[in-house]
């Protein structure tokens, strides 16, 4: 039953990161704006992330690769909420809808559930985590 519902659980979340990493590509004008200046080069970093959501999205539902695709889903969230924090600071609008302060938070905690769920998806969080790391068996 636990992995029937991690299968499900990985469908439903990896489906939309191949739909939004696929989106950087065919809009990537969208992305770009949001892109810090610090980072300089918005193109590369909207395309790239969106390799990068596309080929997390389809880690995360085949099982072989879920719990290291998994992982690196969740850091990679860490990682581009710099962009909607960017967003948040400077008032940039995305797809022309400038976002209050509240759906800001709102967003941010939306983000903060999305890396949850994805690290344990994982398996890396807990008394699973304690169990592999006492044992010696982290993979």
């Amino acid at each position: 039953m636990k992995t029937q519902m991690k299968t499900l659980v990985a469908v439903i979340l990896g489906v939309p990161f191949i739909f939004i990493g696929v989106e950087h590509f065919l809009r990537p004008e969208l992305f770009d704006v949001i892109v810090p200046a610090y980072l300089g080069f918005p193109r590369f970093w909207t395309l790239a992330s969106g390799v990068v959501e596309v080929l997390l999205g389809i880690g995360i539902i085949l099982p072989p690769w879920r719990r290291w695709a998994a992982r690196f889903l969740a850091m990679f969230l860490v990682c581009v909420y710099l962009a909607n924090l960017n967003m948040w600071l400077n008032d940039i609008p995305f797809n022309g809808m400038l976002l209050s302060q509240k759906a800001h938070v709102i967003r941010l905690m939306v983000q903060l559930v999305l890396i949850s769920v994805v690290l344990w998806l994982a398996e890396w969080t807990g008394r699973t985590a304690r169990k592999a790391t006492e044992t010696g068996h982290e993979d």
